[in-house]
């Protein structure tokens, strides 16, 4: 049996790489779904991804998820070896993306710590039926069959050497890329496949799966393989996945001297092999009658012992590594409290002593200053991550939902390489895939026809963009359908009871629009799988609103509309404005502010309810008072003793009365302790320079307190 060994490690790497292959898989299925066929690259690509899971599932005993994968291989290997005309397409992308559901379904049943216990009968059976299909095209069109992609279920075993008269013996060294992942695996894979034609084979180091620091060795020095085997070169590289390969030296030697190879792989005396040419022994395999765990999945020779290192060919050290997301989350914690501590030591009151000679202190004091914004710069960088895989999902739905709602849409993706914090786009994705859904059932005329009298191409689109401005990423889905009807989205919020009875002239467009925002609010006569049950675009919003942001939406009927998320950059570091209100010390985000302004007591207008307006430029504004909405003692009552701050947030504005400004800083949020009571108008917390509490001010939770007094 093989020896014992931890398969957390070796699960990671597997969940990670096949993620990242299914992605890349869907990719490739959903740009060339409107083509007439796959090129040969895409079916290489392809036949390549679902071998390398395959033997991956294999190795940690996913049976379903690898005889799914298997079949596949196999529709894709007939396709790559035989290249049949009129292979229904549509159909094969379908079946393409039925098993990348199932194999993501099973791996998310993984992460769950579930066991991933699948049907895949029905899956596999329609792959055999498709398969048929495709192999009694390839006899009709004249074309031979291909020899069978066999896949050997995985058993422990072990070969003795064997050679006959046809043998020929390979050395073999893979030069992976210094920045391949998890190359321990990828090597696995390699002798995996090429287990299926070996009569001895052996590999340094041959510790790959029980010992993750193999990795680094791969890549230092390549991983070596003795082979023994009645194959060509040919046929041995066409079952390695070079993909990740840099380099792949075969080399082909005498019996004598793989003997003297075995030596060095540890394998005892070479005489015992000198002869192997002229004795024709018979194989020996021995199987166990014990049940496999997934460390058994080793082939070895006949006698096992320690790798020892073999020549050594230079390569550079690895330059990219995978880091868990929580250390680099502890990391941005730590920076964060650095910033806190520097402003501690540049703000402490012993430094304002009169009469002390700061000039030493202020030059090292700017140094540190420039050292922490270097660093702050750098591990926010390496938390940006682009937008290419939510882009992606995106495709995915428009494909599904377009299809199954008849209709014909194409998206067009622009801006999909702009960058994020991580955090930001766990919190986007179920918005946006909302938006998306919304412009494919809504946005987009039911009948053809209706866009061909208003001089529209037959073809819906919907385009999906991505930028960066002044700090903030503005992600826009765009269709050129029928756009919103301002005069029905007024009625159906009046007869719901979502709005006060006010004259539609009394509202802007954009407030109209976003009617479709409110909770219990449908546009949708009949309930669909998509939409018509009054939920989705509220929590589009309550989930921007978490994060800082905001959506804004634009329309013109008959041409189409827009939808607007304007969200930060990231969330764990802003810039902001240090404010005094009585003895009590707030934050607002710099972006939300405006101007401040000092006012007479004559622009102040208060109605007979008690809410309070500003007059500022002939418009007017809601006017809020801070210390009286926290009850705060020892704050000016006065206007002309204070000063107002006029804040925007989603186009609308609001006043608000400070005693005075304190300063601008970079502010590290820290969430409301759970203990503590949620405070609306409030989002956060954080640390100053002389080690009190400043609240940092939640604009848009202001102005819904305001609305709704």
């Amino acid at each position: 049996m093989a020896e014992e060994f931890n398969t957390d490690s070796m699960l990671s790497m597997f969940l990670y790489e096949s993620g990242q292959l299914l992605e890349q898989l869907e990719g490739i299925i959903l740009d060339k779904q409107d083509e007439d066929c796959f090129d040969d690259a895409d079916i290489n690509e392809i036949f390549r991804v679902m071998h390398t899971i395959k033997g991956s599932s294999a190795v940690l005993m996913y049976e379903n998820i690898t005889k799914v994968a298997h079949k596949l291989e196999d529709v894709f290997y007939y396709l790559r070896e035989s290249h049949p005309d009129d292979v229904p397409h549509l159909e094969l992308v379908d079946k393409v993306l039925a098993v990348s559901d199932f194999v993501t379904g099973e791996m998310d049943k993984i992460k769950d710590g579930d066991n991933p216990d699948g049907d895949e009968t029905q899956l596999v059976e329609d792959l055999d039926e498709f398969l048929s299909r495709i192999k009694g095209e390839i006899k009709k069109q004249g074309i031979r069959l291909p020899k069978e992609n066999k896949h050997e279920e995985p058993s422990q075993f072990y070969i003795t050497p064997v050679a006959e008269n046809d043998s020929h013996f390979y050395r073999i060294v893979i030069h992976y890329r210094d920045d391949t992942q998890m190359s321990n695996i990828r090597a696995y894979s390699a002798t995996y496949a090429l287990k299926e034609l070996a009569e001895d084979l052996l590999y340094s180091p041959e510790d790959i799966l029980t010992n993750e620091d193999s990795s680094n060795t791969i890549l230092m020095e390549g991983f070596h393989i003795l082979l023994q085997t009645k194959s060509s070169k040919e046929e041995i590289l066409d079952l390695i996945d070079s993909s990740e390969a840099e380099k792949i030296d075969i080399e082909e030697m005498t019996a004598n001297e793989y003997g003297r190879g075995l030596v060095e792989f540890g394998m005892g005396d070479p005489s015992e092999f000198i002869h192997l040419e002229e004795e024709k022994k018979e194989v020996k395999v021995q199987k166990s009658t014990q049940k496999p765990a997934p460390g058994d999945y080793i082939v070895k020779a006949k006698e096992t012992g320690k790798g020892k290192t073999l020549a050594k060919n230079q390569h550079k050290q690895q330059t990219i590594i995978s880091v868990n997301v929580e250390k680099m989350d502890a990391l941005m914690d730590l920076i964060g409290e650095l910033v806190i501590a520097e402003a501690v030591v540049l703000q402490n009151p012993d430094l304002k002593v009169p009469g002390l000679e700061l000039g030493n202190f202020q030059k090292a004091s700017a140094q540190l200053s420039k050292i922490t914004t270097e660093l702050q710069e750098v591990i926010m960088s390496m938390r940006m991550m682009p937008l290419t895989n939510v882009f992606q999902k995106m495709k995915r739905i428009v494909f599904d939902v377009s299809r199954k709602l008849d209709k014909d849409i194409e998206l067009e993706v622009i801006g999909e390489n702009t960058e994020v914090d991580k955090n930001i786009i766990e919190h986007i994705s179920d918005p946006l895939m909302h938006l998306v859904r919304n412009s494919v059932d809504h946005g987009i005329e039911e009948n053809t026809n209706d866009r061909i009298k208003l001089g529209k191409p037959e073809k819906g689109k919907i385009t999906l963009e991505a930028k960066n401005e002044g700090g903030k990423v503005y992600i826009s889905v765009r269709d050129d359908g029928k756009g919103l009807n301002k005069e029905k989205l007024y009625n159906k919020a009046l007869a719901n009871g979502l709005i006060e009875d006010r004259p539609m002239s009394d509202f802007q467009d954009r407030e109209i629009f976003r009617f479709i925002t409110l909770p219990g609010f449908s546009t949708k006569e009949e309930v669909t799988e998509y939409s018509g049950r009054g939920v989705g675009m509220d929590v589009v919003v309550k989930n921007i609103q978490s994060i800082g942001g905001r959506l804004d939406i634009d329309s013109v009927e008959y041409e189409g509309s827009e939808m607007t998320l304007v969200i930060p950059l990231t969330l764990a570091i802003i810039n902001g404005i240090v404010v005094q209100v009585g003895n009590s010390s707030f934050v607002i985000e710099t972006a939300s502010i405006k101007e401040f302004v000092r006012m007479d007591n004559d622009a102040l207008v208060q109605e007979p309810g008690g809410e309070e307006y500003i007059v500022l430029r002939d418009e007017c504004f809601p006017f809020i008072r801070l210390n009286e909405r926290y009850n705060l003692s020892g704050s000016a009552d006065n206007i002309e003793d204070g000063i107002v701050v006029v804040l925007e947030h989603e186009g609308n504005q609001v006043c608000i009365l400070i005693d005075k400004l304190i300063q601008e800083q970079e502010i590290v949020v820290k969430p409301i302790p759970s203990y503590v009571k949620k405070v609306n108008g409030i989002s956060g917390c954080t640390q100053l320079g002389d080690g009190s509490i400043a609240l940092i001010l939640d604009i848009a939770g202001l102005m819904l307190t305001e609305e709704r007094r």
